[in-house]
């Protein structure tokens, strides 16, 4: 009992094998029968450990960017990400009536034209 013991924590701390199985090239029994054979330290896992051990650490690394980024969403407060927003909009309001402001009473300065002032209405 104690080696299959072994074998079930050799197998957690290697998921790779789990790949292997699924694929449907090896049988855990296939696996078992290696470990009680050749033990933890031999050659013949290389095959089976190394064939995809930079594969599984992108992955790993991709799921816990995409981790982080979930709870990173998760702790977002939208009430205040809605008020930033709606401050942002205010602010560009401003200044686009400034800017429209300025633009027009120069339009308006230039095309009015007083009346002078020695003439009258219908003279």
């Amino acid at each position: 009992m104690e080696t299959k013991e072994k074998f079930k924590d050799f197998v957690k701390n290697n998921p790779i094998l789990l790949k292997h199985v699924k694929n449907e090239s090896m049988t855990w029994q296939k696996f078992y029968e290696m470990y009680d054979m050749y033990g933890e330290d031999n050659e013949v896992w290389k095959e089976y450990l190394n064939e995809d051990a930079g594969k599984v650490a992108a992955a790993s690394a991709s799921a816990a960017s995409s981790f982080d980024l979930v709870n990173f969403i998760k702790n977002l407060d939208l009430d205040s990400i809605q008020n930033g927003v709606s401050s942002m909009q205010r602010v560009l309001g401003l200044l686009q009536d400034m800017s429209l402001g300025n633009n027009s009473s120069n339009t308006n300065k230039e095309t009015y034209k007083p009346r002078p002032l020695y003439k009258h209405f219908e003279d």
